[in-house]
């Protein structure tokens, strides 16, 4: 069953058109992958369904009901989770800190202190470091789990491996197929097409604001999906 419905929207900056009626799909407990190169549109998915962008046209549907009015913070409560390209932890606090930030809303879930570790040890041993001191996958791993810490049923990942090292991109996404067996519905945007189909259940690819192939990634080949992605 559908957890996620995007319907036909339409997203603008101003008189600029990002997103040319796009419809997506995300089933509860699936990996999706949206894949794309940059200025694809990735992004912008992403931020219209966590509530910072709204469609001029189309509607965002969660659970069943139409979100594409709801503000962003008013999201969150509801199981709906963003980690921004960027990271964009607070610098001043610890790594603790930051985790703990994103618990605020108290959604009862397998999500805490305790699990966040189990799932990224590296953070448990730099627990006090602040943000500020932290390398690219320290913050990576403290995004993904101040997002996990409201305990999201959609947790919404924008460019994971974006100024990481290949290594730790694959520590990363190792972690994904642990946050998903906890029932966590996961849509993954990435230009890294290779990390994001191992992990993925169906992909989905977006040329210059539209969907152009869609499937399960052993159904595409490298071809298909080669062809999709440059607009070949």
């Amino acid at each position: 069953m559908a957890l996620l419905e995007v319907d036909a929207i339409d997203v603008h900056y101003g008189d600029f058109q990002a997103i040319y009626g796009l419809s997506i799909t995300v089933d509860e407990g699936e990996t999706l992958a949206v894949i794309g190169a940059n200025g694809a549109g990735k992004s912008t998915l992403l931020k219209t369904i966590a509530g910072i962008n709204r469609p001029r046209v189309g509607e965002v549907r969660f659970d069943g009901a139409n979100i594409s009015g709801l503000a962003a913070h008013r999201r969150v409560p509801l199981g709906i989770s963003l980690t921004p390209e960027g990271r964009r932890i607070f610098p001043s606090l610890t790594l603790e800190e930051n985790l703990l930030v994103g618990g605020h809303t108290k959604r009862p879930g397998y999500w805490n202190l305790t699990t966040v570790y189990e799932t990224f040890p590296l953070l448990a041993d730099r627990r006090s470091r602040l943000g500020v001191h932290a390398s690219g996958g320290e913050q990576q791993a403290t995004a993904i789990g101040r997002a996990l810490m409201s305990n999201p049923r959609l947790l919404l990942l924008d460019e994971v491996s974006l100024g990481l090292a290949p290594i730790v991109v694959e520590n990363i996404y190792a972690a994904l197929p642990n946050i998903s067996a906890q029932g966590t519905t996961v849509l993954v945007v990435e230009q890294d097409v290779n990390q994001a189909l191992k992990v993925a259940n169906r992909v989905h690819c977006l040329l210059e604001g539209r969907s152009v192939l869609e499937g399960k990634p052993a159904e595409l080949s490298r071809e298909q999906i080669a062809s999709a992605y440059f607009g070949i």
